[in-house]
This record gives structure tokens, sequence and C-alpha cells, in this order.
């Protein structure tokens, strides 16, 4: 029996909520699940409980539940709840779009929940930007290209996306990548929408996949799920949308879940990214001097135009690529400072002609406020270059352009101000939150000054189930062949997991020119749940990934071993290089404890219930064996045999 909101027990008005969810979840995990068969632990009890107090106070808790805790079945169970209660869908933030899958899949955990508690979860996905078919590149691109891939997409969109008559039509949803599973990431890129497409002018605007999906997850009752980044786009934006007339991307919402919440920070510091692209800027004052504007203002235009060529020139000579990232390090000369405080100088003219060039001319209501928003990013991004240990910079290139972005290297403020000091219950789950027991490092990061913690350990018998082996790498190739011998030993079944894309595409070069007896799939080559579904429905075969350290699920023979291909220390990119430029320590402070997380993360893929069995390979060199020993015998869920 539900109430009239949909909770699944009754309350009356003179009770309180909570004590009868309280009762609720205890029949749940003491009755309900037994009886359907699930097995429920001591340590999903034990979480349960400790959730309920966070929702009670609305407050912020570190929920560190080890692998095959069912700490999922927890949050979902009171997320669902409090939602009803409060008439508010809850927010569920998972790290990225596998872990996304495992809730969402057929047969995944939302829909187990639902058949074991017999209700009907109204849940959607929300999915960034960039999962979307840009129906404009899309359009442009098909009558050139010889790409059956993407002809193939063309063939798939709906009539009434390019369909211009006065016909009444029925929109339908359309566009998720998701659909088309067939198309490698490298393909997806030249179709999907990118930071440099002026949405806000684009014919298609109404019509796209993006806004069609934005406007049906709106309505959602019970839950809505997204990524991390997608998250913090919504809370960096909602304010300007709302500035601007538009809808904040998610609703109001009543508790947020931070499923893996260790990788919040990564995600909050990409979500306040600016990204200067080399001719965007062009296109946009181009674009003004086709208006009435005054003589003086097409000189101070000219001269922004050659000042912002000069210094991507600059910028492009100097950059510095490095290994295993496409971000190239670039170093902001004195010179080169110089030149950008000219630039801010006259964008900040700039904006000011502007406001005499609309009171003196018929200028386009809606381009000036294109040209005007544009100009006052361009203008604040200049403003965060001038300011010394505020910003971190690097330079990203490809075929068709050039872009320089900037990320904050800090984010606490702005995560206390908008997202910690809300009066709702927030909850960070995952098996890796703290170093040690200590939740104070992920706590700081995040500007969280008040929080609950508990840890809960596996309730696995890791000694009994899991064989660990080490391996010291002299050679690559000597190594590629021994981790050959590994796979074929266990006829396939097995996980891959480098430490960065280039070394995957190293192996790759290798493996095939060798014609390993198994099928190999590679993360990149299809959309990503399609391969894991391929893979898991193929016992020998093989999985090389670097993105999958953590949320891939897999029980069962499909899986039964994994192979860590080096010790997964963080690039030396910007972004690192600037945590370890501030740090005392930075192997201790930011290399280590990355290295151990994402370790453990990847190590946690192989034994997923109580019947699994299977071994563990990790390759490091013999200088970070004598470095680090005493470091990973702390993380190790069992004792390493070193072969």
């Amino acid at each position: 029996m539900t109430n009239s909101n949909g909770l699944p027990f009754q309350v009356a008005k003179t009770e309180n909520f909570f004590d009868k969810l309280g009762d609720y979840v205890g029949d749940v995990f003491y009755d309900v699940l037994p009886e359907q068969g699930y097995e429920v632990r001591d340590e999903q009890i034990y979480m349960a409980f400790q959730l309920e107090k966070a929702f009670k106070d609305r407050s912020t808790v570190f929920a560190e539940a080890g692998v095959g805790t069912g700490k999922t079945f927890a949050y979902l169970i009171y997320a669902i709840c409090y939602a009803r209660y409060k008439g508010k869908p809850a927010i569920i933030s998972c790290a990225d779009e596998t872990l996304i899958e495992q809730l969402v899949k057929r047969n995944g955990d939302i829909e187990k929940l639902e058949k074991a508690l017999g209700i009907t979860v109204d849940v959607r996905l929300a999915k960034a930007r960039e999962n979307y078919i840009c129906a404009r590149k899309l359009d442009g691109l098909v009558d050139e290209t010889e790409d059956e891939a993407i002809v193939r997409v063309h063939d798939a969109i709906p009539e009434f996306v390019y369909d211009n008559s006065a016909v009444k039509k029925v929109f339908e949803r359309y566009g998720d990548r998701k659909e088309y599973p067939w198309v490698s990431d490298e393909t997806w890129e030249k179709i999907a929408w990118d930071p440099l497409q002026q949405c806000a002018t684009c014919e298609f605007r109404h019509r796209s996949g993006q806004t069609l999906n934005r406007e049906y997850y709106r309505h959602a009752k019970d839950l809505i799920i997204c990524s991390h980044d997608f998250y913090m786009e919504h809370i960096w934006t909602k304010d300007s949308r709302k500035r601007e007339g538009q809808i904040p991307l998610l609703p109001e919402a009543c508790t947020v879940i931070f499923d893996e919440g260790h990788l919040l920070e990564f995600s909050a510091q990409k979500g306040l990214t600016y990204r200067f692209n080399s001719e965007t800027l062009q296109n946009v004052l181009t674009g003004y001097m086709g208006q009435d504007v005054r003589e003086e203002s097409l000189y101070l235009i000219e001269d922004i135009i050659t000042l912002h060529e000069d210094w991507f020139y600059s910028l492009g000579q100097s950059a510095i690529a490095v290994t295993g990232s496409n971000r190239k390090e670039v170093d902001l000369t004195s010179e080169m400072r110089r030149l950008v405080s000219t630039l801010f100088e006259k964008v900040e003219k700039l904006l000011d002609q502007l406001v005499f060039d609309a009171e003196m001319f018929t200028i386009d209501e809606y381009h000036l406020r294109i040209i005007e928003e544009y100009l006052e990013f361009y203008h604040h991004g200049l403003s965060i270059i001038l300011k010394d240990n505020e910003g971190i910079f690097w330079l990203e290139e490809n075929k068709a352009s050039t872009t320089l972005v900037l990320m904050p290297r800090l984010v606490e403020d702005v995560l206390k101000n908008e997202v910690f000091s809300k009066d709702i219950p927030i909850v960070f789950s995952s098996a890796t939150l703290s170093q040690g027991g200590d939740f104070s490092y992920l706590a700081k990061s995040l500007g969280i000054e008040s929080y609950q913690s508990f840890s809960v350990e596996s309730p696995f018998d890791y000694e009994e189930q899991m064989k660990l082996f080490g391996h010291i790498e002299y050679d690559t190739d000597e190594k590629w062949t021994k981790v050959e011998k590994q796979i074929l030993q266990n006829n396939g079944s097995t996980l891959v997991l480098f430490s960065n894309v280039a070394e995957m595409n190293h192996f790759r070069s290798w493996a095939n020119s060798r014609s390993l007896p198994v099928e190999i799939f590679y993360e990149g080559d299809q959309e990503i749940s399609e391969i894991i579904k391929e893979f898991q429905n193929r016992k020998e075969s093989i999985l090389c990934a670097y993105h999958l350290w953590e949320g891939l699920d897999i029980p069962g023979e499909a899986l039964s071993q994994v192979i860590i291909t080096s010790l997964p220390f963080p690039p030396k990119d910007p972004v690192f290089q600037a945590k370890r430029k501030h740090a005392v320590d930075p192997d201790r402070e930011v290399d280590t404890p990355y290295m151990l997380l994402r370790l453990r993360q990847g190590i946690g893929r192989l034994i997923r219930t109580r019947e699994d069995q299977g071994v563990i390979h990790i390759w490091m060199k013999e200088s970070e064996e004598n470095k680090y020993r005493k470091e990973l015998m702390g993380v190790l869920p069992v004792e390493i045999n070193w072969e």
C-alpha cells in the first residue's frame, strides 16, 4: 500500500516521516530482500541506518563502503522515498557514463530494486551536451564524407529535424550517443556538440537532441541521474542562465548523491573551465563589424583581432607536448603577459563602446547580446590569466583549431557556497573516500566544513577469492609478451587497465603484430556500454581500457582476471603540475594518494560477488617497487606474490 504521494509506506498526519522510513528500511533489509533471494549483509544494514541520520539532519555524509556492501540499494531506497516525501526529485551524480549504465541498464540496480519492492521508479538521465548529436554539424558533413558510420547516423535522424515545412510536427527524443553504438569516439567528435557551437543562434535549436532530452528529464518525479561533469556545469551556469532568461540545466532537488564522490573535485575544476578558441573571437567581432558601429569601434576591433592572433601564435610556438595527454604546457612569459594586459584593456574599452554603439545605431538586439556575452566571457578569462596562482593553463590543438584552456586552481570556495551550504542531505558514496580512515583531505579540497562519516569493509573473503601477483617491468616489449601469456593462460575473460590512452595504443600496435587468438575490445572503438556488453557476452575475450578503473561491474566468469599494466600515477599535465607546484611534498601529497586510490579502484573490478574467483596482475618498474612497497602493502587486499 502507498500514500497518495507514492511512498511505499503509510504516514499518518500525527506520525513522523523518519520514524516510518526507519521502520520501512528495516522491513526491506530484514524481510523483503531476503524473501526475494537477496543476501543482506550487516555492512549494508549498518550503512542504511547511518544514511538515515544524514537525511534527518539534512547534512553531508561520507559513506565509505567496500566492494560488495550493497551501497547502491541503500542510498537508492532513501533517495526515492525522500523525493516522494519532498515532492522534488533526487539527483544521483555519477563519476561517468559507465557508472550511470550500471544503475539504469536492463536488470541493473534500479530495475532490481523495482522488482524487489514492487514499485515503479520514475528515473531519467541528464547527460552532458557532448553526448548528443549536433544536427547542424551532421547536416553540413554528410554530403562531404565517405564515412559510412556518419551516413548511418544521418539516416537514423528523425524526419522532423530537417523538415522546414509549416506542417505541425510531433517531436520525439533522439540523438543520444548510446543510440549509435557503431560510432567510434574519434568519429563521434566530428558530429557531436562541442564548445565552439553557437547554439543560441542555431536554426535547429528547438529541434536538437539535447533540447528535447532536457525537456524530458526535467519532469522526473523520483530520480535524475547525471555525471559529475554535468552536475558541476549546472552549478556554475545556473545563475547566468537565469539572468539570460533560461532555465537551469537541472531542476531544484531534494537531495544529491555523489556516487564515486572522490572524483568530484576534478569535475568541479572542469566545470569552471574557460575555453578560448583561436577563431571564435574573430568570428564574433566580424559579426560586430557587420553592424552599424562607429569608426572608432572598428579600429579597436582590428587591434583586438591582431593582438589575439599574435597571442595565439606565441602560444602555439612555445607550447610543449605532454606524454599521455592532449594538453600542451604553456609558459606565460613576461612578454606574453604584457600582450594579454594590452588585450584586456582594449576588450574592456570595446565593452564600453558597445553601449554607445547600441544607443547611437540600430544594432540587432539578439546579436548584441551574443557579442556582449562573449566579450564579457573573454574579458573575465583574461583577468584570470593576469592574476598570479589562480589559474591553470594549457593548449589543446587539432587539425581544425587551437584552444587555450583556463581552469581555476582551487574550487573549494565556490563549492562551499553553491553546493554544500544548501539545506539538503548530501551523500558521498564510494569504496575510496578516506586516506587510512581520515576524510579531511577530501573534505578540505571540496570546501566541506561540517560532515558526518563512516566506513564499512567489504564482506568478501579476498584471501579465498583472489590471487595477486606483482611483476617488474624491465623492457616494454618483454612486458607485453608476458601480458599475452597471462591472457592466454586465463583463456581471455580479462580486463587490461592502462594508465592512459597512449599506453593502451602502444599495446594495441604490439598486439596487432601478434594476431592474438582472442577477441580484443578497445575503449573508444564503439560506444562504451556496447563494448562492455559485447565483452561480457563473449567469454574468451579481452577488454582494454584506460577509463574503467571505477564503475565497471561484471560479475561471474566473464571477468576473472585484471591486468594493471603500470602503477596509475597522475599525468604530468598542467592540472597536476599545478597541484605539485603548490604542495610541500608533491609525491606524498599528490602523486601517491592518486595512484593508490586508482589502484584500489582497479583491483575492485575483479571480485563483485561472493562466488567470484580471479587473479590480479600488477606491473611496475623496479624503482617504483622499491619506493612504494610499504604504501602498496597498506592498500592491497591480499599479500602480493612477486614473479
